[in-house]
């Protein structure tokens, strides 16, 4: 989906030099070019509607045909005023689009322990510990340990909520092992047909060869729901990669998590919730891949062949992951990810991992209430600095569970008991780094589409040497 623009230049001081530099698709040569037309008029005709309202919008829907050429040369011209150009969004794609004052139900799901299943905030301080934040307006929001998977701290971690594009973590968790990075694909039309209106893009276009790697890029970078759908294309069709992505938040234990779409777009009845994305991160977490892109900051994308040229040309995509790039908030030290997120129902969402010194922790937000710009950048990370003080000051009020039926069966105590249960397993991975590694949290499994596949929470695990250079900034 992407976050709307913002003409905010609070933060635009970030050393730019710096992240060209680290961009790990094409260390130095990043260079912007005007992004071009993102779809066809074929393609837009296609188009679904949403099926959400902004408090913005009309109560006509201007139609997607119309709706497309705007959205591209918006793009263009934030493209052409430089590499900290937020991503194209929905024009109703705005923060805390769902701003009714329902309350979250009585009894939620209890998996990773009862604590988390009540409404309202849980956290068990010890003597000493800081206090939260105050300034907190997510109506759902969540702080772990990353590798031992005790929840710190958590505010109706199971309530189920419009996921918008944090749903991307749970896509490529899903099909990332299925694509070797190299394979290419020459899009189809049929490829690109069903996106929503007004869907964030990064530029793909009909009857051009894209390889898997580029494709990625696009997906997490630009939260581009046109490389989504390609991917999907690749991988036998819309509706069998949301049965296997459902199946796959299954095997996780995100029972909270009904995908309706791949690419996180509003429909009526797609749910996830603060517990399950940060299990989804999570778990792509342990993938090199989605480490490498999620940490982008900036890439080349492939574009058209220009008349009289016979070289392809290319243009700049940067994440939209603020945290990371620093466009318009602070960029947060050793943040490593994850994925944003914002539309008309699920207003703005957002997952982020980060490290300091050997501690790697998640922190979810769903849906802040306060209006501000960027709040929910904001909130992330005034509830990172609070989880790096609180460690270890604080009991896990739960747990991240394991996936398949081990994970299932977590007793619903959390506290003390959960957390024992937890690291009950105990494994070795060398995880191709030369090492062998104490896994903690998650015991080896199957995943439920893809075969028997190790599946292990690393204590040591390594955090992409992009991030590393990053935080000691």
């Amino acid at each position: 989906m992407g976050t709307a623009p913002d003409t905010s230049t609070r933060g635009s001081a970030v050393n730019t030099s710096a992240l060209l530099s680290l961009s790990s698709a094409t260390p130095g040569t990043f260079t912007f070019v005007p992004t071009p037309s993102f779809t066809s008029t074929h393609v837009r005709d296609r188009t679904r509607k949403s099926t959400g309202k902004s408090t913005r919008e009309s109560s006509r829907r201007t139609p997607a045909r119309r709706a497309a050429a705007p959205l591209a040369a918006t793009a263009a011209a934030l493209l052409l005023c430089g590499p900290l150009a937020a991503a194209p969004a929905h024009a109703a794609d705005q923060p805390g689009g769902a701003t009714d004052a329902v309350k979250p139900p009585a009894h939620m799901s209890t998996v990773g322990g009862k604590r988390l299943g009540r409404p309202g905030t849980q956290v068990d301080p010890k003597a000493g510990a800081p206090a939260l934040p105050k300034e907190l307006s997510g109506k759902s929001w969540l702080v772990a340990d990353a590798e031992s998977g005790d929840v710190l701290a958590s505010h109706n971690a199971h309530w189920q909520l419009p996921p918008a594009s944090t749903l991307k973590m749970l896509f490529a968790d899903t099909l990332l092992p299925k694509m070797p990075k190299t394979k290419t694909h020459k899009v189809q039309l049929s490829d690109l047909e069903g996106m929503g209106e007004g869907s964030s893009l990064v530029g793909v276009k009909e009857n051009y060869t894209y390889s898997v790697h580029d494709l990625w890029l696009g997906v997490f970078l630009r939260s581009g729901n046109d490389a989504v759908h390609v991917l999907s294309a690749m991988n036998g069709g819309v509706p069998a990669t949301v049965r296997e992505m459902q199946a796959h938040a299954k095997h996780l234990n995100a029972r909270d998590t009904h995908v309706v779409t791949p690419d996180g777009y509003d429909e009526k009845g797609q749910v996830s919730s603060a517990y399950d994305l940060t299990l989804f991160a999570r778990s792509g977490l342990q993938k090199a891949d989605f480490r490498e892109y999620c940490s982008t900051a900036t890439a080349q994308f492939p574009g058209t062949f220009e008349k009289g040229k016979k070289k392809r040309s290319s243009f700049g995509i940067q994440n939209t992951n603020r945290l990371l790039t620093g466009f318009g908030v602070e960029p947060y030290k050793g943040i490593a990810g994850v994925k944003n997120g914002n539309t008309t129902n699920a207003g703005a969402t957002f997952t982020g991992v980060a490290q300091r010194g050997s501690r790697v922790l998640l922190v979810t937000v769903m849906n802040p209430q306060e209006k501000e710009a960027n709040e929910v950048y904001k909130e992330t990370a005034r509830l990172f600095d609070w989880g790096f003080k609180a460690a270890g000051s604080v009991n896990p009020v739960g747990t991240l569970v394991r996936p398949g039926a081990a994970g299932a069966s977590h007793p619903s105590d959390g506290g003390e008991n959960g957390h024992k249960h937890a690291q009950a397993s105990v494994s070795t991975d060398d995880g191709g780094s030369g090492g062998a590694w104490t896994a903690v949290g998650i015991a080896g499994g199957s995943l439920a589409l893809l075969g028997a596949v190790a599946f292990g929470v690393h204590r040591r695990w390594p955090l992409p040497e992009l991030v590393r250079r990053r935080s000691r900034d």
